[in-house]
């Protein structure tokens, strides 16, 4: 008896020791997806979706967008949901992935959701694009109406195609953005972050699904994105010398994720280090409409690809 007691005892300790040590997911107390971080004054500020679909739900409930940020990538702070399609006197349905990028002072949220119909568009998915002096808001719609409507792409032949926005300033000023289900899209954007500044391009990198991350590191542009190669989603990427590209094909870097359909990249430098957001399912009751943000250390070869991201539960070590 006094045995049993010793080993339900020890093996406690350990669990316990496991839980401490066990970072990812990085948000426990809610269901959070789609992350996108920026740095902004020595703060890692990080934009994510928000899970409330039920565990018999089969389809996604994302009633709004979040905030959260860190100075040391261990403790993390709730700013709240700062955003919600309701922002949006044009916008209806579910918080899709969005990024938030910073630009002479000013904070440009962009955001995928759904249209309504109207004498503008006829539905579908939207893009719309808040504005803020402050990385955690108050946010406003910029416009006044949606920056991409469902009309503005033809080339996939549904509704849902303009969702997941990421946006990119190039060392010349020159700001595009990145978007698109089943098919990439490209286009300009002004110096107010508000205006489409050209036409609209279309293509489609090997495997490409959703969920493009643009960046620039070394010279070298890097196009990272979920791709349907398999099912559940993989990430895999592309890299050009140029941000029209072409874009060369490089490999799959992160493999299925735990209890998810979907993965979905964020990728940052912050004091000297890589990371890699990503979600998964592996909260209790998570799943694919339950899904939680997690992060691990991204590394690089000396000819800038990127080597293998390894999913793990410890994530990532405190930075001091």
């Amino acid at each position: 008896m006094k045995k049993t007691i010793r080993i339900v005892f020890m093996l406690m300790c350990f669990l316990s020791v496991i839980k401490m040590k066990a970072q990812n997911p990085i948000i426990k107390d809610i269901f959070t997806a789609d992350p996108a971080p920026i740095v902004h004054k020595g703060t890692l500020y990080l934009y994510t979706g928000h899970d409330v679909a039920t565990e018999q739900d089969t389809n996604y409930k994302m009633a709004d967008w979040h905030v959260f940020s860190t100075t040391n990538m261990k403790d993390w702070k709730d700013h709240g949901a700062l955003l919600s399609p309701s922002t949006f006197s044009w916008a209806t349905g579910d918080a899709y992935a969005a990024q938030c990028i910073e630009r002479d002072g000013k904070f440009y949220w962009f955001v995928s959701t759904f249209h309504k119909k109207d004498d503008r568009s006829g539905g579908g998915a939207a893009i719309g694009v808040a504005v803020s002096d402050s990385p955690i808001g108050p946010f406003k719609d910029a416009i006044g109406k949606a920056l991409i409507i469902n009309e503005m792409t033809t080339d996939m032949k549904y509704a849902w195609d303009d969702i997941d926005p990421t946006v990119f300033v190039d060392d010349d000023g020159q700001a595009y953005m990145f978007w698109g289900n089943g098919s990439c899209k490209w286009v300009k954007i002004k110096k107010n972050m508000t205006e489409l500044d050209g036409e609209i391009t279309t293509f489609k990198p090997k495997n490409y699904i959703e969920g493009p991350w643009v960046y620039k590191r070394k010279g070298l542009y890097y196009l990272v994105y979920a791709s349907a190669g398999t099912k559940p989603e993989m990430i895999e990427y592309c890299t050009a010398k140029s941000i029209t590209g072409p874009w060369t094909y490089q490999g799959i870097i992160q493999e299925n994720v735990q209890n998810s359909f979907t993965t979905h990249p964020g990728i940052i430098d912050f004091k000297g280090k890589s990371y890699f957001f990503y979600h998964n399912g592996s909260l209790p009751t998570g799943g694919s409409y339950r899904r939680s943000i997690c992060v691990d250390y991204m590394h690089y070869n000396k000819d800038g690809t990127i080597q293998k991201i390894i999913q793990t539960t410890e994530g990532i070590g405190k930075i001091k």
